[in-house]
């Protein structure tokens, strides 16, 4: 892969693109679809019978014209009486209209042929469409949560709609448009060698070659330009999504200039390149009709000295005048059709070089699905970076047996966050391994890996969906009756029940028409529903206010009880009567033991105590019985 700069911008040039006509050419004869191929046979067979009909009318016309020019002779000759002439040429009348009625007939043949083509083979494209963009969607799920953190989801989604338009376009024109007009230019040349002479044919293909070459010589030049068009189209897209979804953001701040200009620079990119996309255009249509229309000058000219000559009729000159414009048409066509399948090349292999993208989390080879035998969570020695400057953890190694609650703490950046990343297998450990009732979850598959854990995040995203999908999001085959009762422990049933459209209100993009309480509710259910035997509770109260940390505490509370748990926690006084704290610092477990134990130690987590205690009093919010009410709640 090569670079050419193109309005200062860095746009990749294909080596090679018959890697990209590759990929989709099985798609035109698709496997297992017996019905998709008898259409692909039919449209072909429509195809050659348009192409036959087209090459066959301009032969009806100069008949027609022929006939006309022998019967206004014979009416000629007949002289001045009307009655006489009529009579005398009643039989030669009858030709031209019955030329004329074929002629017509074709020309609607011609219609009825290339329209019921392109009707037989939507079938194809389209399939071959969505087959490719849910192949390049469910790639893109199978990526590292690196890739996705390095990526901008407006970008993508852009990619991603291009390269699948692009892919329909280049199917459906690919077959039905350059192939038909090479044969037809074949079989005009040879009509012209057979009808006329070798000159016309010369002629006609040396037009067609100066034609083609200018047309793919431009086209070229031109692709650069879209590339950096596109390039600029996708930045604006994806500044225009980032904007929009941070809206609230933008409001606090007061920025909304600030976005209206960055959005602007990346669309006056756009506008640059456009202008010069389209001024190539004007000079590339510009070129192309000169160059047909030297071609028809110098085909009537040799088509009037035959006729001069006495050895050609009107209707040969009408014949070169008609089959040429009838094939400069889809010529005209050619041009514009292969532009537009170079960009469809253009879009389709940006769309591909995401589907090179490896996943950096893959399934081992013979991975088997994990066997969930009572939930024992074991980390040996386990070391991690995300790049090798950025060291996160030390040789943290802790256990959390079968059903038991262990809290991890301590200051932001110390790596509790990355510990549940590493559970979920989002990345693999740098060194030593994490197992789950004694198998390594580099050995089982990631599904049943991730189907065994169910989390509530400290940041619930829920879908612009419905409150009863983002519920049923757990267990998307569960009942409205299990939905309910997942709501009802995650005590959001009353809140649902006010709201006038129930499990059917909206929550909004990203849940934002809920307050945070509500939404950790919705997660919670969420999370009920699953029924994981492993639970993660991420830091899940940290923004709440105290009252609402005290019910979603209850209710975390209740679902954690014969789970085994792992709790990222901020609030200490959450946490208290964990089996077993880590205190977590630079990636490294600095203490470990129950709270009393860590409390009497002195140490870093009885600092992390006092400030707490110290900033709750004076808040006038510390509750110390939170956690034996709570117990009580939860085992009643």
């Amino acid at each position: 892969m090569r670079s050419l700069a193109g309005n200062g911008a860095e746009t990749p040039v294909p080596e090679n693109q018959w890697k990209t006509l590759q990929t989709i050419i099985p798609y035109l004869w698709p496997a297992g679809r017996k019905d998709l191929r008898i259409r692909v046979i039919f449209a072909v067979v429509l195809l050659l019978a348009s192409k036959i009909v087209t090459v066959y009318v301009p032969f009806l016309f100069k008949a027609a014209v022929d006939s006309l020019n022998q019967w206004g002779a014979a009416n000629a000759a007949a002289g001045p009486n009307t009655a006489i002439r009529l009579a005398a040429n009643l039989d030669i009348l009858a030709v031209p209209l019955t030329l004329i009625l074929a002629y017509g007939f074709a020309r609607a043949l011609q219609q009825i042929f290339a329209q019921g083509r392109d009707a037989v083979f939507a079938d194809v494209s389209q399939n071959a469409a969505r087959q490719l963009a849910l192949i390049t969607f469910q790639h893109m799920h199978a990526l590292s949560l690196r890739f996705h953190l390095d990526r901008r989801t407006g970008g993508l989604s852009r990619i991603i709609d291009r390269g699948t338009k692009g892919i329909d376009y280049l199917l459906r024109f690919s077959l039905f448009n350059i192939a038909p007009t090479l044969l037809e230019i074949v079989i005009v040349a040879g009509i012209f060698l057979y009808v006329f002479d070798v000159w016309h044919m010369l002629a006609v293909i040396a037009t067609i070659g100066v034609y083609v070459w200018f047309t793919f010589a431009v086209t070229e030049w031109r692709t650069v330009h879209r590339r950096v068009m596109n390039d600029r189209d996708t930045e604006a897209n994806t500044k225009a999504i980032d904007s929009l979804l941070n809206f609230e953001t933008v409001k606090y701040f007061c920025n909304e200039d600030h976005e209206s200009r960055r959005y602007d620079i990346s669309l006056a990119g756009y506008e640059k390149a456009s202008i010069t996309t389209n001024k190539s255009l004007s000079f590339l249509n510009t070129g192309q009709g000169v160059i047909i229309a030297a071609g028809l000058v110098l085909m009537m000219w040799l088509a009037a000295s035959g006729i001069m000559s006495g050895q050609r009729t009107i209707g040969d000159f009408v014949l070169v005048n008609a089959m040429l414009v009838q094939l400069f048409v889809p010529l005209n066509l050619l041009g514009s059709v292969y532009r537009e399948i170079r960009q469809s090349l253009v879009d389709m292999e940006t769309m591909f070089k995401l589907m090179e993208e490896a996943p950096e989390i893959t399934d081992a080879p013979g991975a088997a699905p994990l066997q969930v035998r009572g939930g024992e969570i074991r980390f040996e020695n386990v070391r991690f970076a995300y790049d090798a400057g950025r060291v996160i953890l030390h040789d943290v190694s802790f256990t959390i047996p079968a059903g038991q609650r262990v809290a991890i703490v301590g200051p932001t950046g110390a790596g509790k966050s990355t510990i549940s990343r590493l559970l979920y297998r989002f990345f693999d450990v740098s060194g030593g391994r994490i197992l789950i009732d004694g198998q390594d979850i580099r050995q089982v598959t990631q599904r049943s890996l991730r189907a065994a854990i169910g989390i509530v995040p400290q940041d619930t995203v829920l879908f612009n969906d419905t409150i009863g999908y983002n519920i049923r999001y757990g267990r998307p085959e569960a009942d409205d009756a299990e939905i309910a009762e997942a709501a009802r422990l995650a005590r959001i049933a009353d809140f649902i029940a006010s709201l006038p459209q129930g499990m059917q209100s909206r929550v909004g993009e990203r849940g934002l028409k809920l307050s945070g309480g509500e939404k950790q509710r919705v997660a919670i259910a969420r999370t009920i529903l699953k029924n994981p035997p492993v639970l993660i509770l991420d830091e899940a109260t940290s923004a709440l206010d105290i009252h609402t940390e005290r019910e979603i505490q209850a209710s975390l509370a209740e679902i954690s009880i014969n789970r085994t748990t792992l709790v990222i926690a901020h609030r200490l006084s959450t946490i208290i009567n964990a089996d077993e704290i880590l205190v977590l610092d630079q990636g490294r477990i600095i203490e470990r033991g129950k709270h009393e134990a860590l409390l009497r130690q002195g140490g870093a987590y009885a600092g992390l105590w006092r400030r707490q205690e110290e900033a709750d009093r004076a808040a006038g919010a510390l509750d110390p019985l939170l956690p034996e009410k709570l117990l009580v709640k939860s085992t009643a």
